[in-house]
């Protein structure tokens, strides 16, 4: 039995860790995870079917989920936490981690998106005994180096192949999760693109010592995306998705929306205008949480054909890890 530095640190059998995707995250899909062995975490209005803008209503929705996810498992799992843009004047990033604080969560999945204030940020919540998976939105050497001097236990590197937000470099995953795995001295997750036993493994030779998963835990009995989106995934080639800039860039399944917003990007249009598109017509929640697929978006990784079936958590994690041993 291998030793290994994520599941150590995660205190979970597994070093596999779903990924935070925005309203298709819950408390039910996050403890299926951390119960089958890897780490669940609470994304972005998990648990939720309507939108709010009232910060204080989005951080007491996210102790609901929190609590319930308690009811669920005795296993470790993570929220999310938006680093906050300038220093977010509403109050959305503040008030969610307060709730995180008050709610005694030891794990944190933090986003940076490039705004600047990552390493102060990553800095200031080492500093208040947090766990830190970090996740660069556009993954460099750079911001990884960054990022562990500033105290990050874990980085995860997200190559092109992943669905959800594209990173702004194209760089796939094979490259990326070398480059970072060899500059950083803390233990890398690999993203984008790893459906199977088979991109586990790879990742592994590459220099990861764990995997960060979205598009296959969508296509899982306990994740709260509509059956016709997780159907849309099983259907899906990959050489029919379709890629769009936006604000990040998107690709997608093809249907009427993804190939309107996809026609846009090519006859010129400006990524304000496409991203102004998809957010008046619901973009994520419609597609993937409703599956309104002609008014919304289903957003995917590269792999999708690989993605035969719909399956639970906890056999999608023993198809992930099969014929791998690990010790924590």
């Amino acid at each position: 039995m291998s030793k290994n530095r994520v599941t150590e640190i995660l205190n979970i059998k597994y070093p596999v860790v779903q990924a935070s995707m925005s309203w298709i995250t819950s408390a039910e899909l996050a403890a299926a995870v951390s119960n089958a062995g890897g780490m669940g975490v609470l994304g972005p209005n998990a648990g939720q079917t309507t939108l709010t803008t009232d910060p204080v209503e989005t951080a007491e929705r996210m102790r609901r989920e929190i609590r319930k996810t308690k009811e669920l498992t005795d296993k470790p799992f993570a929220v999310q936490y938006f680093i906050p843009f300038q220093g977010d004047p509403q109050g959305f990033s503040s008030k969610v981690l307060q709730v995180i604080r008050e709610e005694d969560i030891k794990y944190l999945l933090v986003l940076g998106m490039g705004l600047g204030n990552e390493v102060e940020e990553v800095k200031n919540l080492k500093n208040e005994g947090f766990t830190i998976i970090y996740r660069d939105l556009n993954p460099t050497v750079e911001s990884a180096k960054n990022i562990e001097a500033a105290g990050a236990d874990i980085i995860i590197a997200t190559g092109y192949d992943e669905g959800g937000g594209l990173p702004a470099h194209s760089i796939g995953t094979m490259t990326i999760v070398s480059l970072i795995s060899d500059a950083v001295n803390i233990p890398v997750l690999a993203a984008g693109g790893i459906v199977d036993n088979r991109g586990v493994k790879a990742s592994m030779i590459l220099g990861a010592e764990g995997v960060y998963i979205g598009t296959r835990f969508v296509a899982s009995k306990e994740c709260p995306a509509s059956d016709i989106t997780k159907q849309d995934i099983i259907n899906a080639k990959t050489v029919d998705l379709v890629e769009f800039k936006a604000m990040p860039s998107w690709r997608c399944t093809p249907h009427k929306l993804s190939l309107e917003l996809y026609s846009m990007d090519q006859n010129g249009a400006t990524r304000e205008e496409i991203n102004a598109k998809m957010g008046d017509v619901g973009g994520i929640r419609s597609g993937m949480l409703e599956g309104n697929l002609d008014n919304g978006i289903n957003t995917v990784s590269n792999a999708i054909e690989l993605i035969k079936d719909i399956k639970s958590c906890k056999e999608i994690v023993e198809e992930l890890i099969k014929d791998l041993a690990f010790s924590c």
